[in-house]
């Protein structure tokens, strides 16, 4: 059994998954913000010179296998491990190799990249698999929970490009390397420290008999059930893994989109939007808005870790230390980047810093969207798991879309312009928009279709979806500069605006199929 003590109506263990998976998103977001800016720097900058396409295929060759090694972190974890055991494992293999990066030679550059593969393989799919293990069958705060997971997922994310992203622009490539992997340390210490919270879920799997290897809740379903031909257990089952399957599909044109963000919406802020802040009261404006987005959302973190740390220290002290110390050190470095804008006469924002604006947004809309979901759960009503992602391939086609009509006035094949840096922030506000309805609501609906003897493998064939998307975001990234010359810029984006859109369609046409599917769950 897990601990009793709840925090805003979730249990404790909720909170320490989320703090745990927050620093391994800063360590992971941190260094995939750089990772193409040095590439393409010069070796007088610190870099290794590459091209464009070079550095988009290797970003997309990375992100696409951070993504595959999750099924098979997921099948040991399920058949040996058990999810805890993976956590830890996972955790130590990341931080070797963000230290490994750190040095910047072609060796441990690249020893570096196989370690977080590896680490990222075993740690993904089973620390989302806990979560799930947190409630009872049926309950209806999972995709409540899911959210406030995604919460801490993208908290690490906007705190690991904001501080990792100015160290490696404006310091060097090897301190926003080196602090993915000090951050990553602090993660693996805090949940080290608290496994005890979560009692049995997550241990070492035990042997199991023919008897029950169908879950207990399928049996109940289909013995209660009067047309017994038509919904036995394993009926039941293939059908809900069909739908998993088929959800996961579709993320792919999600993804091979948004995943644009670390590639070419990177280039595009870079080298065609104007970052330049030349007038007083630009340099003034960006000063407090900086103040603004970089404090709040410390804030509203800190308050979370003082409510948990009210209901554990007494019982993990060191978790509540470890994670307090790393808050110690995130409120110092932003209290220097602050204080670095206020004395500095001229600004210029940070190419990498606008991939934190999906992540300021999720911190700010996702505990709206996990009270919508749990309150249209109780009431019964709401769209169903295939409809939300269509809501979400519309809006990242919008999001596109936005990009796609900014980018219109650029030249034919132009290597440089300085368009307006509304159309960024207004094409990551409508991702983010997107990515609520789709990725913690599909880690839900991993959960709650996937039989518990392969739930560890379903998460990690659910990754296996983002294995395809990612190396797809980076081939077709690759292409920007070829499209851009044959075409234009405008028309490169607007390939995702359509794709996006096309895929939501068909999806809304499947809908009622996948919904007969799922044997009532929602």
């Amino acid at each position: 059994m897990t601990s009793p003590k709840t925090l805003i109506g979730h249990p404790a263990g909720l909170f320490v998954l989320f703090f745990t998976e927050m620093w391994e998103r800063f360590s992971y977001y941190g260094m995939r913000a750089i990772l193409v800016l040095f590439l393409v720097s010069t070796a007088s900058e610190g870099g290794f010179n590459w091209s464009r396409a070079d550095a988009l295929t290797l970003y997309g060759i990375y992100t696409g296998l951070v993504y595959l090694t999750p099924i098979f972190g997921g099948i040991l974890a399920d058949k040996f491990w058990g999810f805890r055991k993976a956590v830890v494992i996972g955790a130590g293999l990341m931080t070797a190799g963000h230290a490994a990066m750190a040095f910047e030679t072609e060796f441990t550059f690249y020893l570096g990249l196989a370690l977080l593969v590896l680490g990222n393989g075993a740690f993904k799919p089973n620390i989302s698999s806990m979560v799930g293990q947190l409630y009872p069958e049926g309950s209806g705060k999972k995709d409540s929970a899911y959210t406030i997971f995604y919460m801490g997922i993208n908290a690490g994310a906007f705190l690991g490009i904001l501080i990792c992203g100015y160290l490696g622009e404006q310091v060097g490539w090897s301190y926003g390397f080196g602090a993915a992997g000090i951050f990553m340390l602090f993660g693996l210490l805090q949940f080290q420290f608290a496994q005890k919270l979560f009692g049995s879920i997550g241990e070492k799997p035990q042997k199991s008999t023919e008897h029950d290897s169908l879950d207990a809740e399928i049996v109940q379903e289909a013995q209660i059930d009067l047309d017994p031909m038509d919904k036995t257990p394993a009926k039941i089952e293939r059908d809900r893994l069909i739908v998993i399957g088929v959800l996961a599909f579709f993320t792919i044109f999600f993804w091979m989109a948004f995943e644009q963000a670390g590639g070419t919406m990177t280039v595009f802020a870079a080298d065609y939007t104007d970052r330049s802040l030349d007038t007083d009261l630009a340099v003034n404006s960006f000063r407090w808005i900086s103040f603004a987005f970089t404090i709040i959302p410390i804030v509203i973190l800190s308050i979370v870790l003082f409510g948990l740390a009210k209901q554990l220290f007494a019982q993990y002290p060191l978790t509540i230390i470890f994670t307090l110390l790393s808050f110690l050190i995130i409120w110092g470095v932003m209290v220097f980047i602050n204080k670095s804008n206020f004395e500095s006469d001229t600004l210029e924002v940070p190419a990498s810093w606008f991939s934190t604006l999906n992540s300021f947004f999720i911190i700010s809309l996702a505990p709206l969207f996990s009270k919508l979901w749990e309150r249209l759960a109780k009431n019964g009503g709401g769209p169903s798991g295939p409809v939300k992602f269509a809501i979400g391939l519309i809006l990242l086609g919008l999001g596109f879309g936005a990009l796609s009509f900014g980018a219109a006035p650029i030249e034919q094949g132009a290597q440089t312009a300085s368009v307006s840096m509304i159309w960024l922030c207004l094409a990551y506000f409508l991702h983010t928009l997107g990515e609520l309805c789709v990725s913690p609501v599909g880690l839900s609906f991993v959960n709650k279709l996937s039989p518990k003897r392969l739930l560890g493998m379903m998460f990690g064939i659910w990754f296996l979806a983002n294995f395809v998307a990612n190396t797809l975001a980076g081939i077709s990234g690759s292409f920007i500069d070829r499209i851009s010359e044959a075409s234009s810029l405008s028309g490169f984006f607007s390939i995702f605006l359509f794709s996006s859109i096309g895929a939501a369609l068909i999806l809304l046409i499947l809908n009622k199929k996948l919904v007969r599917m799922m044997h009532g769950v929602n």
